[in-house]
């Protein structure tokens, strides 16, 4: 039976691995300086660049200059806001854009309406982008999973799969669908996904986990309280299974410009925040004995030498043993 990714990394295959993610870095100041700060602090394991947004150049500045922290890229294909927009690095004149000069604002439009040839041609310049401002690129994501085929089942994995393996990058494709954040019944479509990763040489994780987007009740009487979504944060932790899952959270600082710039979910942003800074949540990682990592561990791991991927060591020359 082949080694699993948690025993390729070298880690006993009981080990119960996350890896704490923060989406959306490069959308807005607010994110800007609360992911900064959470990775500067080790709040957080990495952080993914949209890099058509207006604060995208500033994120990937204060990644050029820290080397040391994981920092990947978001791969966009939607704008969802109604006051603030973004549009693809490769210009208007595409399919990738609504009747306004955007990306779309709903995955659904991206799977209707998108080239592939458009679709590989803006992916690669937003990882091209990155790289040139000097990021040490670690893995590659996707802003609401516009390139899953989740709405009509037209997908982009194939383009996706493409640029990861050209840059030796791992990609977030969950292995399993079973936990938070993703329903189960879509395992045998998230089965053909791996078996192409895979066959690529990817490297993607076992699980890809979150908790709600929204705040249940916001703005009414009923809102939900920074408590009950921490308790239920702790609670997702405490059920991380054996392997390697990311969890993803986008902490922003909610204030006036954050308001300003998002239809709703600012005050959960701020408590995603919060999440990440509470000593309730550290001590339960540590009372649950997770295991925190990078993507930088996943990256080395997809770069080395072919022979090594299973866990064998290879001496200097790069053969096994």
């Amino acid at each position: 039976m082949p080694a699993s990714l948690i025993e390729r990394l070298g880690h006993a295959a009981d080990t119960r691995a996350i890896i704490l993610n923060a989406d959306d870095y490069g959308m807005c100041r607010a994110a800007n300086t609360a992911i900064s700060q959470l990775l500067d602090a080790g709040h957080l394991d990495s952080a993914t660049i949209m890099m058509p947004c207006s604060w995208a150049a500033d994120a990937a500045a204060f990644a050029a200059r820290r080397h040391d922290l994981d920092v990947g890229v978001h791969l966009v294909l939607t704008s969802e806001w109604d006051r603030y927009r973004w549009r693809p690095l490769t210009g208007i004149l595409s399919s990738l854009v609504d009747a306004e000069g955007y990306f779309p604002r709903t995955v659904r439009e991206v799977e209707q309406q998108a080239a592939d040839d458009d679709v590989a041609a803006e992916l690669d310049l937003q990882v091209e982008a990155a790289l040139s401002a000097g990021v040490d690129v670690t893995h590659l994501d996707n802003h609401m999973g516009s390139v899953y085929g989740l709405e009509t089942g037209r997908n982009f994995l194939g383009s996706v799969l493409e640029l990861a393996a050209r840059h030796g990058l791992p990609f977030r494709l969950p292995r399993y669908a079973a936990g938070y954040g993703i329903d189960e019944a879509l395992q045998p479509v998230l089965d053909q996904a791996v078996t192409a990763a895979d066959a690529a040489g990817v490297v993607i994780p076992d699980r890809l986990w979150t908790h709600p987007f929204e705040l249940a009740g916001e703005a009414t009487a009923q809102q939900e309280t920074y408590e009950h979504v921490r308790d239920g944060f702790i609670d997702l932790l405490r059920t991380v299974p054996a392997g390697v899952t990311e969890v993803y959270l986008h902490p922003m600082i909610d204030g006036p410009e954050l308001r300003g710039t998002v239809d709703y979910a600012a005050i959960k942003r701020g408590y995603e925040l919060r999440l990440l800074t509470d000593p309730l949540v550290a001590q339960a990682i540590t009372a649950e004995g997770l295991v925190r990592i990078g993507w930088r561990a996943l990256r080395d791991l997809q770069r080395a030498p072919a022979g090594s991927r299973d866990g064998t060591p290879a001496d200097s020359s790069g053969e096994t043993r």
